[in-house]
């Protein structure tokens, strides 16, 4: 199994990528980690996670038409690709199989 080494704020905004699928660009990434996390984070750090993640392979990434409303900009939308599922899943199954581990029964861990 290839070694997927993303950061836990990455993995976040690979997740939310995936969910938004064709609406997500910048500003509705952090909005909607915001919303499912109730974290306030910065849009520079969206953008940067963006980068980095299309720079490893996990995204794609198209330019959208020039709006009015953006002052003729547009927006860079991005989408997970296959590379980028197979690293959730890989993350996903990896957690699951800690987690598993774990002997529910107790309550506390004596350390």
């Amino acid at each position: 199994m290839q070694r997927t080494n993303i950061g836990e704020f990455e993995e976040l905004v690979l997740l939310v990528v995936a969910i938004l699928k064709d609406n997500a660009y910048g500003i509705s990434v952090m909005e909607e980690i915001e919303q499912q996390t109730g974290r306030k984070i910065n849009i520079s750090a969206v953008h940067s996670a963006l980068d980095r993640l299309e720079g490893k392979g996990y995204l794609d990434s198209r330019v959208g038409g020039a709006t009015k409303e953006r002052g003729g900009r547009r927006k860079r939308y991005f989408g997970i690709n296959t590379a980028g599922q197979t690293a959730l899943d890989a993350i996903h199954e990896q957690r699951n199989r800690l987690y598993n581990q774990i002997n529910l029964g107790l309550k506390y861990v004596a350390i």
